[in-house]
Formats: structure tokens, sequence, C-alpha cells
């Protein structure tokens, strides 16, 4: 007799146990450093508190892949490679084109969501099969890997503060990015992953009308999920409305919110945040339905060509 229950459990020991384990040596890291005050355990922190979640997703989202070209391997690529390029590829960008404006955090939600995408299409270039379902896989495998590499800059730079270095500040760092790692930069790249493949023909990448405006989407939602606490401090001064405050922002002082600000800023900025995430849930959701079922061949312009498509080796005139 076949017994389904014991089979499912099987499937999800693999990203199961990478996560607890994981977990478990992290927390044991937290504890000695703070028994022991050894500052040499805090790169293990970093580093365990960083890719803990990242990888974890990118485990489980690896036994959703479509075809078996996406092996290990590749994922581990795209995690790696991509992740560094992505990060590497931001930092110049956002260092030469952006300057302080309020559509500070626009450009920067274009230019991650741009490098991300590029990552993908320079590592996946030579698969000979795409589907919709492996680029939501390999997108989000690109994504995780941006976010553990900046979970760990912004970790560490928490820890380094001018009272030496802070253990709960790192901690708390990464408790936080690690809660919200799985709606961020894996979530955004996975949908455009899913839209580049899902379009594309077998020997190229198409550059299409929809991809555009996915591109233009998840950098609206990457823009916005970054300028939250801004938008969280407008609604609570807007709602509040402190004379005094606006007298003080006017002469160049910044005031001290009163209890009830505090409480609103919160409330918006995590409802702000939910709202965001939801809306990037139902998207690829509605991806992950549409890769079930096959695309038919749509028009676009071929990112690269392949001489063996054309009759006699050439392409027509």
């Amino acid at each position: 007799m076949v017994v389904p229950g014991p089979t499912k459990a099987r499937r999800r020991r693999p990203w199961l146990r990478m996560f607890f384990v994981g977990l478990a040596l992290w927390v044991a890291t937290v504890v000695i450093t703070y028994i022991t005050g050894n500052a040499n355990l805090i790169p293990t922190i970093v580093l365990l508190g960083s890719f803990l979640v990242p990888g974890t997703f990118v485990a489980w989202a690896f036994q959703h892949s479509h075809s078996g070209e996406v092996t290990g391997e590749m994922v581990f690529r795209t995690f790696a490679v991509g992740g560094v390029l992505g990060v590497l590829g931001a930092s110049l960008l956002e260092t030469y084109l952006l300057h302080p404006s309020p559509l500070l955090f626009v450009g920067v939600g274009l230019i991650e969501e741009a490098v991300k995408l590029g990552a993908l299409a320079l590592l996946t270039r030579h698969l000979a099969h795409k589907s919709c379902r492996d680029g939501l896989v390999l997108g989000a495998s690109v994504g995780f890997g941006f976010a553990a590499f900046e979970s760990a800059g912004y970790a560490l730079t928490a820890t380094l503060t001018e009272h030496g270095l802070s253990l709960i500040d790192l901690v708390t760092t990464e408790l936080l990015r690690g809660f919200l790692a799985p709606f961020g930069h894996g979530l955004w790249t996975a949908i455009l992953g899913g839209v580049l493949f899902a379009r594309s023909a077998r020997e190229h990448f198409m550059l299409t009308g929809r991809l555009f405006a996915a591109y233009l989407g998840v950098s609206l939602l990457h823009a916005l999920w970054d300028s939250m606490n801004s938008i969280a401090v407008v609604f609570t001064l807007v709602l509040t409305d402190q004379p005094w405050q606006e007298q003080a922002l006017e002469a160049g002082y910044l005031p001290q919110p009163t209890p009830p600000q505090v409480l609103l800023f919160t409330v918006f900025t995590w409802l702000g945040l939910a709202l965001i995430s939801a809306v990037g849930v139902v998207w690829l959701w509605r991806l992950v339905v549409a890769s079930r079922r096959e695309f038919v061949p749509v028009r676009g312009y071929p990112l690269r060509t392949d001489a063996r498509w054309w009759p006699a080796g050439r392409p027509p005139q």
C-alpha cells in the first residue's frame, strides 16, 4: 500500500532541514558571541543571518523548476554570480547617476531591477528551453542572491557604531531583513524572470511590451518599498497636524514625534509594506498559474540571434 504522507514529508525535508539547521547555527553563534565577547564570530553571524532565508527560498524554488536544464549548479551560479553582479552594477550606477531628490528611490528601483534582469539574461542566455516556470525559479535565484549580499552589507554596517561593535544592532538588522526578504528582491526578480522567459524564443530572449511593463511595475513596487518610511511620515504629519512641528521644520529643526505619531508611523509603515507585498505575491501567483499553460509565439525584438535559424546560414535580406 502506498502512503502519500511520508512522500510529501520527504520532499519538504531538504529546504526545511536547511532552514532549521542554519537557524540553530545562527542562534548558537549569537549566544556564544554574547557570552564570550569574541569579535571573530561577527562575520559568521553576518553570513549565516544574511544568507539563511534567501538560500532557503532558492532551495525551495529549485524543487519547482520545469526543465532538466535548471540544475543545482545553474541555480547556485545565478544566486552567487548573479547576486554579486547585481550588487556591483547597482552600486556603480547609483553612485554616478543618482543624486538626492524626491525621485531618488524611483531611480534606485529602476537601476536595481535593470541590473538584476541583465544578470539573469547574461547567465541564462545559453538555455535551449525557456519556460515561465524556469524563469520564475532563476529570477528568484538572482534576486535572493542580490538580497543576501545586500543584507550582509547592511548587517556589517549596523554592527559598526560610534561606541564600538554592537551585537544588538547586528541581530536586529538581520532579523528584520530576514523576515522581509521573501517579499523583496527575490519576489520582484522572479516576476521579471517569469515574464522574460515566457515571451522568449528557443535561441534568444525577446524584448516585448509586456516585459517593459513588468520592469516598470516591479521598479515601482521597489521604489514604494524603499520610500515607505518617508510616505508614512507624510501621512502621519498630515493626520496629526501639529503646528509647532511645522514651524520647527521650517526653521530647520527636526522636532521630536509624539507617542501617537510614533504609533501612526509604525502602523502606516507596516500597512504599506504589507500592501506592496500583497500586490507582488498576487502578481507572482498569476504567473505561476499562467506557467501551467503553453504560450503562443509573440512579436518582439530578439536580443541575440543564431545563424542556424536562417536558410544557408545568413539572415534574410
